[in-house]
């Protein structure tokens, strides 16, 4: 469920193709809900059906339409009502920590292989989201620029607050793997 919230969010700024929103996805709510673009396109036409997206057509070049999607006054109060809605937390699934518990199973070069390979996967999120923060307070994010756009003045500070609190959380948590890892090789021999 959390697709078509991600979807709704950037809608909320005003209306965009599904190309724009792949765009736009990838480079803003991305970070946090990772979507192919096989779930997109499908989510986009439940969306439809159940009201909280309209989508017209719109010129694209001399022959070629698109579709344009835009929020719904139904699909605007259906993103309020799960932003109030208290969050149903899951157990956790993390195939990196379960196979850290197991790698007494093999040699030292290949425990020292996994946990290389983590901390240079989390070493790329945390770059990216380093760099994210940096367009949030040089207001170089697209998103974040329309998003402003459509908000009041007044509310445009909070704004740039919650986006720069969620992605310093996320450098947090790349950190805490990187160490987390690093500590897994120092436990070998």
């Amino acid at each position: 469920m959390g697709l078509r919230y991600a979807l709704l969010a950037l809608l909320r700024v005003g209306p965009m193709s599904g190309y724009d929103l792949k765009k736009q996805f990838s480079l803003s709510v991305g970070h946090v809900w990772y979507a192919p673009d096989s779930q997109i396109y499908p989510e986009l036409r439940r969306m439809e059906a159940e009201g909280l997206i309209r989508a017209e057509e719109a010129p694209r070049g001399p022959r070629a339409t698109r579709r344009l999607y835009e929020a719904t006054p139904e699909g605007d109060r259906a993103f309020v009502a799960w932003l109030d809605a208290p969050l149903e937390y899951q157990r956790t699934k993390d195939v990196a920590h379960l196979k850290a518990a197991y790698l007494e199973a093999v040699d030292d070069g290949s425990a020292r292989a996994f946990y290389e390979r983590h901390i240079a996967v989390w070493r790329d999120e945390h770059d990216r989201w380093v760099e994210e923060l940096s367009n949030i307070d040089a207001l170089r994010n697209p998103m974040l620029v329309r998003r402003l756009a459509v908000t009041a003045e007044s509310d445009r500070a909070r704004t740039i607050a919650f986006k720069r609190h969620t992605y310093q959380g996320l450098v947090a948590r790349a950190r805490t793997e990187i160490a987390w890892a690093e500590e897994g090789i120092a436990l070998l021999s």
